[in-house]
């Protein structure tokens, strides 16, 4: 039997309702470690955490996923030790989904690396050359344990001629048969990562390419590197409807909020991004009047909290003039309280848009988010 038959029995994924005025739509994934609504945004755990946060707090949080890096755990503290230890989950003390990358967009944003058949080499911290292929990344994923795999691809750079892009397209097509191949765990679920940079026609290929290994789902990679919003939701909106209806699909390295509503408008299940949690330990909150930087001398005297409306620990406990001092004092409780707020505004904004989809009022449901929310500085108008 098939690796991908196998799987079924311990991954799948429904589609609820899709909204009738729009493309987007609401459904379940189904893992090992617990069901995920969508769609859904997953905070990124690079090394095996969420920066600043424990993970009680993230289930408090009610966080169904998060997403962990092949490259960097294998750098640090190496999978053999993780699968010791009893997989990441155990390691980390996690007991809901986690997704893994599968190092290719890292691998991508080294600067001395060099891209060949076999796969990626480059020096890690120590000087040390590593070579990270299709196998070593499939090993490394399934002695993580992770709940769902990505296949090892070459995150393409933008510009990027079209020589080179199909070049590219065609090696990662390669490396899928390879990391198909290295797959043997049916509790894990492998997806394939559609690339071809800003061209219609090879985002085509690629996409007939991996429908063709029949794979638990699917990802539209190859974004966010550059390209400007404008051409991201050309890509999205070009290639999201036409990726099969019954396997989630996921936008790699989307986080901005106007970019979670474009790409949830054509179909999109799934995404992930530092955003919230980077911007967070800078002082950078969301809310729904858009970003508010923590320090800026308005604050000082502001009693009220992040966000009125909130429910996470920080909203309900302590106000913008408390959390501008543990700012401005360096205290690291800031930045505790900050990541709570910026990952329970991004879960809200999911379970939001997940309601409006199953009403089917989404079109309108984003219009107003949008109208509320401002990309510019919130300290301005607070």
């Amino acid at each position: 039997m098939r690796i991908q038959d196998q799987v079924k029995e311990h991954f799948q994924f429904k589609v609820v309702h899709e909204d009738k005025k729009s493309g987007a739509r609401a459904g379940v994934i189904t893992t090992p470690h617990g069901e995920i609504p969508t769609p859904v945004f997953m905070p990124v755990g690079t090394h095996g955490a969420i920066k600043a946060l424990p993970p009680n707090f993230l289930e408090d949080l009610d966080t169904k996923i998060i997403l962990s890096n092949t490259y960097h755990l294998h750098l640090s503290p190496g999978s053999k030790l993780v699968k010791k230890a009893g997989g990441l989950h155990k390691f980390m003390n996690w007991p809901r989904p986690i997704l893994t990358d599968s190092g290719g967009f890292q691998v991508f944003s080294l600067q001395r690396k060099s891209i060949k058949e076999e796969g990626a080499e480059f020096k890690d911290h120590k000087g040390k050359t590593i070579l990270l292929s299709p196998e070593t990344s499939i090993e490394i994923q399934q002695e993580l344990g992770s709940d769902i795999m990505m296949a090892f691809d070459e995150c393409i750079p933008y510009p990027a001629t079209r020589e080179y892009t199909k070049k590219s397209i065609d090696r990662t097509h390669r490396w899928l048969d390879r990391c198909i191949e290295s797959w043997t765990n049916p509790k894990q679920a492998l997806f394939g990562i559609i690339q071809g940079s800003t061209y219609d026609d090879y985002r085509d290929e690629c996409l007939d390419e991996l429908v063709k290994r029949d794979l638990p789902g699917y990802a539209i990679g190859g974004v966010s590197v550059g390209e400007g919003p404008e051409l991201m939701e050309k890509i999205v909106k070009y290639t999201g409807p036409k990726m099969p209806k019954d396997k989630p699909r996921y936008v790699m390295g989307v986080g901005n909020p106007e970019d979670l509503c474009m790409i949830w408008e054509n179909g999109i299940d799934m995404s992930d991004c530092i955003i919230p949690t980077k911007f967070a330990r800078g002082g950078t909150l969301f809310t729904r009047r858009g970003k508010i930087r923590i320090r800026h001398k308005n604050y000082r005297r502001d009693f009220f909290p992040i966000e009125p409306n909130c429910k996470c620990y920080c909203c309900q406990n302590f106000t913008r003039a408390y959390v501008k001092h543990l700012f401005d004092s360096n205290e690291i409780l800031g930045q505790v309280l900050a990541t709570m707020h910026n990952i329970e505004f991004y879960k809200n904004m999911a379970e939001e848009a997940r309601e409006a989809i199953l009403d089917n009022r989404y079109s309108q449901w984003k219009e107003d988010f949008l109208k509320s929310y401002k990309k510019d500085d919130g300290s301005k108008n607070n």
